[in-house]
């Protein structure tokens, strides 16, 4: 493109490129930084964020090393909620603010070494040794990939390769 364009315009010819923004990327991308911050800025780890219902919906899972209750979830929601509303014009219909539960989602790196020990279902994009379903012990992390103990076992997973991943605590 820009080679054809010099060639026509030549080379004091001005470009402008434009980032081109899909809904449900870069806006959400941004949206989760955002709301990142908030959490992060209040003391509490944000664990999970997604929307439903076409961005209608948003939810926020946090942890902060010990049991969150509901004055926890009233604190974050507020601050959340009156920043997006003073700092956007993001429109929603709902803010739902909990812990991530038991059987939280691993999402974040240093996670693997933090439950190391732990029962883990792993979901990767490519299939390993024709599975894609993992089920066992976490064993932490070496380097960019995630040690997992299954049928005895040891399995070294790429972590780009995760699609996802969650705890496995038995009830």
């Amino acid at each position: 493109f820009f080679d054809i364009m010099f060639r026509k315009y030549g080379p004091w010819a001005h470009f402008f490129f434009a980032k081109v923004v899909i809904w449900g990327l870069s806006f959400l991308d941004d949206l989760e930084t955002l709301i990142e911050k908030l959490v992060t800025q209040l003391g509490y780890e944000l664990v999970d964020f997604e929307t439903v219902n076409g961005g209608q919906i948003l939810r926020i899972y946090i942890d902060k090393g010990d049991l969150i209750d509901i004055e926890d979830c009233t604190k974050v929601s507020n601050h959340v909620n009156n920043v997006l509303s003073v700092e956007t014009d993001y429109d929603y219909e709902r803010l739902e603010v909990s812990s991530p539960g038991l059987d939280r989602v691993i999402k974040k790196l240093n996670d693997f070494d933090r439950f190391k020990g732990q029962k883990i279902k792993i979901k990767t994009r490519f299939a390993i040794e024709n599975r894609k379903n993992f089920k066992g012990i976490l064993s932490g992390t070496k380097g960019e990939s995630i040690m997992i103990e299954v049928d005895n076992e040891s399995l070294l997973i790429d972590f780009e390769n995760i699609d996802k991943a969650r705890l496995d605590p038995d009830y």
